[in-house]
């Protein structure tokens, strides 16, 4: 469990009363949520060339091979909530300098509206900083980053999903998390396959800045290579990775990602129960890409 449990119940009992949130020292600006009806999927979908949006008529959704018929599919004009989750554990090939700034980065591009958390783990996840959108907070924050004990990856995205983003939800959906990680588990309560179902059922995009790998690819018995898992994490929820050593880049790619390219999907399952797991993919028109998450899982 992430350290300090009643202070985030009592910050996300406040978020629930209100809806305004300060300005802050961003580049960007933003503004309010689109109403969906039925089944909702986050995705992700921009044109190769131009910047109109995309519509209905151009993306294709299909569930265990089967083409659904897509009831509405919406830009998503929602203020984004994005959770940065920074290994803070010993051996990793970074140093505690690159990480601040790494993180600092995205404080200078989110949009207005936006608001960023920052939890940094090892063997248990702690709060950084809680929602804000000002550097000045981000910085001072940032003091606390050391290299220490192993990295519970996977207990730490489930601390990040259940405690911090799915108290937002269903209100709020553009939600986010940020793996800043060479995506090496040591430890974790939660299994490697878990860990993704239970991000994907949750509708949570996870992007990753990858650091170097300091197994230098050491084989690993329960779950793939540290890389791949970065791989395998981001495409099973739509999100992508990105190198740390670009963090500017990256940082600026997903703010403007999540302002400029977010939409709604929503549709009726034509066959499938709700307790069977059920594999989505979406694809778009010539000239138009599309990601979103690879499954709904079933009900356990």
């Amino acid at each position: 469990m992430m350290r300090a449990p009643s202070k985030i119940i009592l910050f996300l009992l406040m978020i629930a009363l209100t809806s305004q949130f300060v300005g802050g020292q961003s580049r960007n600006n933003s503004k309010g949520i689109s109403s969906i009806e039925g089944s909702v999927v986050s995705v992700t979908a921009r044109r190769v060339s131009g910047n109109e949006p995309v519509t209905l008529q151009e993306i294709f959704l299909y569930e265990n091979s089967v083409e659904q018929r897509i009831r509405n599919f919406a830009f998503d004009t929602s203020p984004s909530r994005i959770v940065l989750l920074v290994d803070n554990s010993q051996g990793l090939r970074a140093e505690l300098d690159a990480l601040k700034a790494g993180v600092l980065e995205f404080s200078y591009e989110i949009y207005e509206g936006d608001q960023m958390f920052v939890v940094a783990f090892d063997e248990k996840a702690e709060i950084v900083q809680e929602w804000t959108d000002e550097a000045d907070k981000v910085l001072k924050s940032t003091k606390s980053f050391r290299k220490q004990g192993n990295p519970h990856l996977f207990d730490a995205l489930s601390a990040a999903s259940r405690q911090i983003l799915l108290p937002l939800m269903p209100g709020l959906r553009k939600t986010a998390i940020v793996m800043i990680t060479d995506g090496l588990d040591r430890g974790s309560d939660i299994s490697y396959q878990n860990i993704i179902r239970e991000l994907q059922a949750s509708d949570i995009t996870v992007y990753a800045l990858q650091l170097p790998d300091r197994t230098n690819g050491a084989f690993r018995r329960n779950q793939p290579k540290a890389p791949r898992v970065l791989k395998e994490i981001t495409e099973a929820t739509g999100g992508a990775v990105y190198q740390f050593s670009e963090a500017r880049s990256a940082a600026k790619a997903i703010c403007d990602e999540l302002k400029n390219n977010r939409y709604l999907l929503s549709y009726f399952p034509t066959s499938q129960a709700s307790s069977e797991d059920r594999n989505i993919f979406a694809i778009g028109k010539e000239g138009i890409t599309v990601r979103t998450k690879s499954m709904h899982p079933g009900l356990r």
